[in-house]
């Protein structure tokens, strides 16, 4: 699936501040356009039944409604929707209640305006994606979690190499470790990180190593 652009997207977040600046970003990328703004779940709610975007971004903690509830009824309601929470650096388990709602995805509120857009366009391909600066004690959460996103997907399968490198990249090994480990060029290892990524419809390392987890290709040691 190809991204058509713009991709349409709203915000949702109880301090204009902060959708001031997501704005001024947001104007910055011809892939996206925002194409509306609410201050709580219950606008977000309206918002979407008025725009028909494909992706929102939505605050975990607002008034009236709050992310989660809204993100519950968006994933009933209007299930082609891809929703992407917005956090704050400790709140590892309202971001869980969050993916179990039915987010695709999540973001720091501090994530640069390149990992903005690339998470947008991830969860508009049907891809999950985990914002760069996951912690190894979140991605444990995200992993034993119920959420799985893949469970409609028919499962891929992986050859030796491939959960070899599966497994090194679990370990916080580098490309070039790789390389030197298994005996390949850096770029060899960049192909076969690609090709994993690919098949598990993950963004990142983040996404590799939740996957890993989930599906038992990676114990927790």
């Amino acid at each position: 699936m190809q991204n058509i652009y713009p991709i349409h997207i709203v915000i949702a977040d109880d301090h204009e501040l902060f959708r001031d600046g997501f704005k001024v970003m947001a104007s910055k990328f011809p892939q996206v356009k925002l194409i509306g703004e609410a201050a709580n779940g219950l606008e977000l709610l309206a918002l979407v039944a008025q725009t028909n975007p494909e992706v929102v971004l939505t605050d975990i903690k607002m008034p009236v409604m709050d992310g989660i509830e809204a993100t519950k009824r968006m994933a009933v309601e209007y299930p082609g929707i891809h929703v992407i929470a917005l956090s704050m650096f400790d709140e590892e388990n309202l971001i869980i209640d969050m993916l179990e709602a039915g987010a695709r995805g999540y973001l720091l509120k501090n994530a640069g305006k390149e990992d903005i857009i690339e998470a947008i366009k991830a969860v508009n391909q049907d891809r999950t994606y985990y914002c760069k600066q996951t912690s190894a004690k979140l991605l444990e959460l995200i992993a034993t979690s119920k959420f799985n996103p893949n469970k409609k997907l028919q499962k891929p399968e992986f050859n030796e190499r491939e959960i070899s490198i599966i497994q090194l990249i679990c370990n916080q090994k580098s490309n070039k470790e790789m390389a030197d480990i298994l005996n390949l060029s850096i770029r060899t290892v960049e192909g076969y990180r690609e090709k994993i990524q690919e098949k598990m419809q993950v963004q990142n390392t983040a996404g590799i190593v939740v996957y890993a987890i989930k599906n038992n290709i990676y114990k927790i040691k």
